[in-house]
């Protein structure tokens, strides 16, 4: 009896063990019968598996992994079924928990998620620069359709709207890290958003960010950004 009651206490130990992390991601993928599901992380500009879990008829998942400071990661799916292609959701991660609901059948257009400060900002944006893209892309439209019927005047003015909205994306993603300075989405959306943008005016912003936002990974990441744009 002794020995089985050690034996099951070091089984819990390693079990405890395998668990350890200051993040919890967990959530329930609607529909999802058969698949595996792995957590992902930018490593030396490589995408890296660091956790994976085998789904097989619950559609709930949930890991748990350590996590130094804020970061984007992917919550990526391999699905067992004729679609053909498999899904992956980008995510500010943080420590707590973080909660992901979404469905099979569009896994990252369906895919809800919470319980992290960053990624609500970080939506926020999402939703304002989609607005922008749209118009984009309508501008874009016009202007080929202006060109195919050799409209001069048209072919300038749809031109100069692109290179206006381009000034208003620029203007909206800057003010939004401003207001931000406080947070690890600032720096962030900045790379991922305007890193051709003026370098002064880079400079400008990077700037504005609190002490610990210079001092983590994307604010390290925007600075040396900003100096090879400087040493050019």
């Amino acid at each position: 009896m002794k020995r089985f009651l050690t034996t099951s206490l070091i089984a819990i130990l390693l079990i405890s063990c395998s668990k350890s992390g200051n993040l919890t991601v967990s959530g329930t993928v609607k529909g999802l019968k058969k698949g595996t599901l792995y957590m992902q992380r930018i490593q030396d500009t490589a995408l890296v598996n660091i956790d994976s879990l085998e789904i097989d008829g619950d559609p709930e998942f949930e890991f748990i992994i350590d996590i130094k400071e804020p970061e984007v990661m992917y919550l990526h799916l391999d699905k067992i079924d004729d679609s053909g292609y498999d899904d992956r959701i980008p995510f500010f991660a943080e420590a707590g928990e973080i909660n992901i609901t979404t469905s099979l059948k569009n896994f990252e257009g369906f895919a809800a998620i919470v319980g992290s400060e960053n990624q609500m900002h970080w939506t926020e944006f999402q939703n304002m620069n989609k607005k922008f893209n749209d118009k984009n892309l309508d501008l874009i439209k016009g202007s080929f359709e202006a060109q195919q019927q050799s409209d001069q005047e048209k072919i300038l003015a749809y031109d100069d709207s692109l290179q206006n909205l381009l000034k208003r994306k620029y203007l909206y993603t800057g003010n939004f890290a401003a207001t931000k300075k406080n947070l690890e989405v600032a720096p962030y959306i900045l790379l991922t958003q305007i890193p051709d943008a003026n370098t002064a005016y880079l400079d400008t912003l990077y700037g504005k960010l609190d002490r610990k936002i210079r001092k983590s990974k994307y604010g390290k990441e925007l600075k040396k950004l900003i100096k090879q744009r400087q040493s050019e």
